[in-house]
């Protein structure tokens, strides 16, 4: 471990989330010397999910100023951005918005996915996973075809280039992890050239890519004037926030996985090989090193819980829903509609099985804390059953491990312990690759600087339990058309190991 000192070199890391931006400096010891926050606001209409690209700047440049409060300038060593997947815009040629910014789960895009789905196939076959209506090719096809009359120059950005190019005061090279939903190869590490001609997307629009990790340029004066970080800074290519995640949670070898449970459910792993996956739910970002990141997004989450008790204290709940255990309910908890993964399904719906309005409000709230877990556990079955290794360590992270007992609950239905990371934020994970652009390898970085809190164990005689209700919401989804008969049959192979 470095020894902290003093005054320590620090690496600012930046988390572009949903509800937030988020700012860590830390040091090289995985010690917090600073840290910041600042809301932002969405604009939700059905399927459309947008927000303003000026308020992510004007909220990043908030949250360093917090971060960096008390920090002497000269020990500020790098930083990166994370943000989230398949979030993009366009932009002219100075980088002003043209659009508003669609958002990872903005679903518009169904005409425009199966055209890139059908016109990339043999790419998507080589690959391992297609375009879905939430992905940002489609909606780059869905941008150019509302907004006509684009100026010369204009241009894609993801949304953690739109705060690299207000950062270094000009254009930069995207990330090869937030190009991949852009249809970006990354087995060849290349656009592919002939796809973008058949779809009609001007080669100008598209961003060089590099390997997260690569420097992209260093803070300028106005960055600097405006955020606080010194002039000169290095600007580190970042990842996805689930990649970040998985950074923070230290899941870095083949076999480790990390999930990352927040509005949504994201699990991430590393193979020393990429999956290939027949329904395409699966997809794997490139690591710094070279290895694989498969992993998946489900639209099952916590966001369900805030839907059902909007306003509530859910902690309150949780101590409640101990009592059901299992529920008397089985509960199939999206956060909106449509699943991404353990399988896909566009027309999803949750639902509940029992009498919902019968039941105590504990017994719903347990059922939907129970179905996340469920959810959980036949996302590992899926990826077993596609050769993913799944004998490493599990690491929890995301604002769902705050609660210690849906941590164990989780633990229990995955009959596996389950690490808790000190500190599980995204924004450690880019503070983490910040350092490894700037000084070390980035396997060398996150031992430095990421710390376990403590080990959940698994009590098998609620495993036994649980797993009953687990294996009715397998037949259900199957009995809807949603879950694949070979999946469900994996799935309840492993629950009676």
């Amino acid at each position: 471990m470095a020894e902290p000192n003093a005054r320590p070199d620090v690496w600012l890391g930046i988390d572009l989330g949903t509800q937030s931006v988020r700012v860590l400096a830390v040091d090289a010891a995985g010690g917090t010397c600073g840290s910041g926050a600042e809301q932002l606001r969405s604009h939700r209409d059905g399927p459309r999910h947008e927000q303003d690209p000026e308020q992510w700047w004007s909220a990043v440049r908030v949250a360093c100023r917090q971060a960096l409060d008390g920090i002497p300038g000269a020990s500020v060593r790098g930083v990166a951005v994370c943000a989230t997947s398949g979030t993009i815009l366009l932009a002219d040629r100075a980088g002003r918005p043209l659009t508003p910014g669609l958002m990872y789960d903005d679903s518009r895009a169904v005409e425009e996915a199966p055209l890139a789905a059908e016109a990339g196939s043999a790419l998507w076959e080589r690959l391992g996973h297609r375009p879905q209506p939430s992905w940002a090719l489609p909606k780059l096809l869905w941008l150019l075809g509302n907004h006509s009359g684009l100026p010369a120059g204009a241009r894609l950005l993801h949304q953690a280039d739109c705060i690299g190019e207000r950062l270094t005061g000009g254009p930069v090279a995207t990330d090869s992890s937030h190009a991949l939903k852009t249809g970006y190869d990354t087995e060849r590490e290349a656009w592919p050239g002939a796809l973008f001609e058949d779809l009609r997307i001007p080669a100008g629009l598209l961003p060089e890519v590099v390997r997260p990790g690569t420097v992209l340029g260093s803070v300028c004066a106005g960055a600097a004037e405006s955020t606080g970080i010194p002039e000169g800074t290095p600007v580190v290519a970042g990842m996805t926030d689930g990649c970040a995640a998985q950074i923070s949670a230290g899941a870095l070898e083949p076999g480790a996985w990390n999930s990352v449970l927040g509005t949504t459910l994201v699990l991430k792993g590393v193979t020393a090989q990429r999956l290939r996956d027949p329904l395409g739910v699966v997809y794997s970002h490139r690591a710094p090193d070279g290895n694989w990141l498969p992993g998946g997004a489900s639209s099952t989450g916590a966001g369900a819980l805030s839907r059902a008790f909007p306003g509530r204290n859910l902690a309150t709940l949780d101590a409640r829903a101990q009592r059901y255990e299992p529920s008397s309910l089985v509960t199939y908890p999206l956060a909106s509609r449509g699943e991404r993964f353990p399988f896909l399904a566009p027309d999803a719906e949750g639902f509940t099985l029992g009498d919902r309005h019968g039941a105590a409000e504990a017994d719903y709230h347990a059922s939907l804390l129970q179905g996340v877990a469920f959810t959980e556990r036949l996302c590992f079955d899926y990826l077993g059953l596609l050769g993913a290794p799944l004998d490493g360590p599990v690491t929890l992270t995301g604002g769902g491990a705050r609660s210690r007992y849906w941590c164990q609950l989780r633990a229990d239905v995955l009959a596996r312990p389950l690490g808790l990371p000190d500190n599980a934020e995204a924004a450690l994970g880019m503070a983490v690759l910040a350092r490894a652009g700037t000084t070390t390898p980035l396997s060398d970085a996150a031992r430095d600087m990421v710390r376990l809190r403590t080990v959940v164990e698994p009590r098998p005689e609620h495993t036994r339990r649980l797993l009953e209700k687990h294996l009715q919401l397998v037949d259900a989804l199957e009995e809807r058309g949603w879950l694949p008969t070979a999946v469900a049959r994996h799935a309840r192979r492993r629950a009676h190991l």
